[in-house]
């Protein structure tokens, strides 16, 4: 297989999909640390391109703390639209394909229906803001690009809501849970096999893709479903987000359509809860050794 570079390779879908390629048997797939590949940094990007060639850079390294970019927006800019624009240029300028990771934070999220990739893109916070000036920089300058839009990603790795919600379980008899947001959890091992198959498929068919797993919830069936598959004793309450105000705003529905990808690139997508289940069993089996 053709050279891959991952940027953000420490980051939670960084080591999901390296350890897909490890667990696979993926050649030519190269994890370098920060330091050798900073997005920000062109002297660096240059050196990283010269010494891997790669024909694919696949781009997980974002700002997403949602909140905190509302106050950080300076530092939210740079990562997400500067730091994809240099990947963008470097790209072009050395010939390989880049492959994007946005969000489903790029929508306005108040239609009921399932979005699709050419539906207007109208972000309600910085974050989703910034993700979206990224998506445009890199139309920009590569034509050669898969824009990746995913949603509610979680895995063993990284901070992320299933990992909270275990950790909240086990230390409190009640937590209340939003109801009112709806969209689909993402396995970052499935979209890390999702991406690679995007990869080995070698098909031009460049533009912007959605995935995330099959199936809708809101935040509170989420919660539900990890307490209940993990067997943690603690009581669910379902809340508006009224109750729970956050600095930044949230889409209310931004449920996918991931017909694109699927057709494209003749990919199956698991059901939400099914890989929900494998996660939460390797998060217990790592714990117990």
């Amino acid at each position: 297989m053709n050279n891959v570079v991952i940027f953000g390779a420490s980051g939670q879908l960084g080591n999901c999909i390296k350890q897909f390629v490890e667990t696979n048997g993926i050649d030519s797939v190269y994890f370098p640390p920060e330091s050798e590949a900073n997005i920000l940094d062109d002297q660096v990007l240059n050196a990283v391109f010269q010494k891997y060639k790669p024909a694919f850079g696949i781009n997980c390294a974002a700002y997403t703390a949602v909140d905190k970019a509302e106050d950080d927006q300076d530092l939210a800019i740079k990562i997400n639209k500067t730091g994809a624009e240099n990947l963008a240029r470097h790209c072009a300028a050395n010939g390989a394909v880049l492959i994007h990771i946005s969000t489903d934070f790029v929508f306005k999220g108040d239609t009921p229906w399932q979005l699709k990739e050419n539906d207007p893109a109208e972000p309600i916070n910085v974050y989703g803001v910034t993700k979206l000036d990224g998506e445009l920089a890199i139309k920009e300058l590569l034509d050669q690009h898969f824009i990746i839009r995913t949603s509610w990603l979680y895995s063993e790795y990284g901070n992320n809501f299933v990992k909270t919600m275990l950790k909240l379980g086990a230390e409190r008899d009640q937590l209340k849970i939003i109801a009112d947001q709806v969209g689909t959890p993402t396995y970052g091992m499935d979209l890390a096999a999702g991406i690679m198959q995007i990869i080995i498929s070698n098909k031009p068919a460049y533009g912007t893709y959605h995935y995330s797993n099959e199936g809708v919830a809101s935040w509170y069936d989420f919660a539900k479903a990890i307490f209940d598959i993990s067997g943690t004793d603690v009581k669910a309450l379902p809340i508006p987000t009224s109750e729970y105000p956050t600095k930044a705003m949230r889409p209310a529905y931004s449920v996918m359509d991931k017909t694109k990808i699927k057709q494209t690139f003749n990919l199956e997508i698991p059901y939400w809860r099914d890989s929900l289940i494998t996660c939460i069993g390797r998060i217990k089996n790592t714990a117990t050794l």
